[in-house]
C-alpha cells in the first residue's frame, strides 16, 4: 500500500466535516475512557480464535519470503487452498501474468478466491493482500534482507483463514467470497505499480461480469499489530460511507475500541481503490498504518498478537451477520 495525496486527506476531511460521520460518531460512541471500560481485554472474552489465527500467521510467515511468482508463494497457495477446502469453501485460481519490473519477465500470479455459498447470486465480499514485499527496502541496517511480512502479508490472510470456520453457518439470503490477492507490492522501485491482483480482479469483474454480483466489501490489511488502532482511511470514508458506519457501528457494539472513529491522516491507497473505481464494489479499508517495522526486517510474528487478531476477526465476522440480514432485505450497499 502507499500513502495517499494531500489532496485525497482534504477530500475526506471536507466529506467528515460535511456532516457524512460526525453526527454518527457523537450519536454512537462514548469517550475513550468508556470504550475502555467495557471493552474486552482478553482472548476469554471474544468468541473468535484468536490464538488460531496467530498460529496461521506463523505458519505463513515460516514459509519465509511469499513474493509473487516464488517457490515461497506456491507453497502457501497450497496451505491456503487445503486450509480452505477442509472448511468446505470452493476455492477459484484466477491466474494472470504480469512483466517483472526489473528485466521484464513474465511473473505468474494468482489471485485466490475462496466462495461460501456459491449457489447465492448476491454476495459479499472480504479480502487481503497474501504476497509480500521483495525486500524490507525501509530497514535502514538490511534493506535487502529477508521480509516475510507478518503485519504486512500475513496477517489479513491469517485472520480470513479463522474467519472461514463460520461461513458454512452464515445464515442469510447472500454469499460470502474471500480474495486473497496477489501482486499488492511486487515493488523494487518508486515507479513500480501496486495492486495488480486487485487490479486484475477489479477489471474482470467489470468485462466480464460473473453471474453475481458484490454487494460490498471489507480489505483487511496489517491488522495484527500489537498495538492495534484502526481509524477512518479517507478513500473508504469516500467510496463506502455506509460499510465504514457499518463497521465501526459493529466495533462500538461489542466495546472493540481499537476501532477509532478518527480520520486517518495520510491515509493509504490499497486494493481496495481498484474495487471501488473499476469494480463499484463500496469497500471499506480496515487497516493500522501507524506500526514501526512497516517494511523492515522488524516485521515478524512477535510484533502481532493473538488479541488484535481476535478483535479484528469478531467485529468482521459480526458485521458480516448482520450485513448478510440487512443487504438480504434489499438495502442497497451506497445508501449514504
Amino acid at each position: 500500500m502507499r500513502r495517499i495525496s494531500g489532496q485525497s486527506v482534504y477530500l475526506a476531511a471536507v466529506l467528515i466535516g460535511s456532516g457524512l460521520l460526525i453526527g454518527y460518531i457523537f450519536l454512537f460512541y462514548g469517550s475513550d475512557r468508556e470504550l475502555a471500560a467495557r471493552g474486552p481485554r482478553t482472548l476469554a472474552q471474544i468468541p473468535f480464535d484468536g490464538t488460531a489465527a496467530y498460529k496461521n500467521l506463523v505458519a505463513l510467515c515460516e514459509l519465509g519470503s511469499r513474493r509473487s511468482g516464488t517457490e515461497g508463494m506456491v507453497k502457501q497457495q497450497k496451505l491456503i487452498t487445503d486450509h480452505f477446502e477442509r472448511l468446505g469453501g470452493k476455492v477459484e485460481r484466477q491466474e494472470f501474468r504480469v512483466r517483472h519490473p526489473l528485466d521484464g519477465t513474465a511473473v505468474a500470479m494468482t489471485n485466490l478466491i475462496v466462495h461460501w455459498h456459491p449457489e447465492r447470486r448476491e454476495r459479499l465480499l472480504v479480502c487481503a493482500h497474501y504476497d509480500t514485499r521483495p525486500y524490507p527496502d525501509r530497514d535502514a541496517k538490511n534493506p535487502r534482507g529477508l521480509f516475510v511480512g507478518a503485519n504486512d502479508g500475513a496477517s489479513g490472510a491469517a485472520l480470513m483463514m479463522e474467519l472461514g470456520r463460520a461461513m458454512p453457518a452464515m445464515a442469510g439470503p447472500l454469499g460470502v467470497d474471500f480474495v486473497l490477492f496477489d501482486g499488492e507490492e511486487l515493488v523494487y522501485g518508486d515507479n513500480d505499480e501496486y495492486f495488480l491482483g486487485a487490479k486484475h480482479f477489479a477489471q474482470q469483474y467489470a468485462s466480464q461480469p460473473p453471474p453475481y454480483r458484490y454487494r460490498a466489501g471489507v480489505l483487511l490489511d496489517m491488522v495484527g499489530d500489537a498495538s492495534l488502532r484502526c481509524q477512518y482511511e479517507p478513500n473508504s470514508v469516500r467510496f463506502a460511507p455506509q460499510v465504514v458506519r457499518e463497521i465501526w457501528d459493529t466495533a462500538r457494539r461489542l466495546g472493540v475500541h481499537e476501532f477509532v472513529p478518527q480520520t486517518m491522516n495520510p491515509g493509504v491507497n490499497d486494493d481496495h481503490i481498484p474495487l471501488n473505481e473499476i469494480a463499484g464494489i463500496p469497500t471499506c479499508d480496515v487497516i493500522d498504518f501507524d506500526y514501526p517495522y512497516w517494511h523492515t526486517t522488524g516485521d515478524v510474528p512477535s510484533r502481532c498478537s493473538a488479541l488484535s487478531l481476535a478483535k479484528v476477526g469478531w467485529v468482521i465476522q459480526e458485521w458480516l451477520k448482520v450485513a448478510l440480514a440487512n443487504r438480504g432485505a434489499n438495502n442497497p450497499a451506497n445508501r449514504n
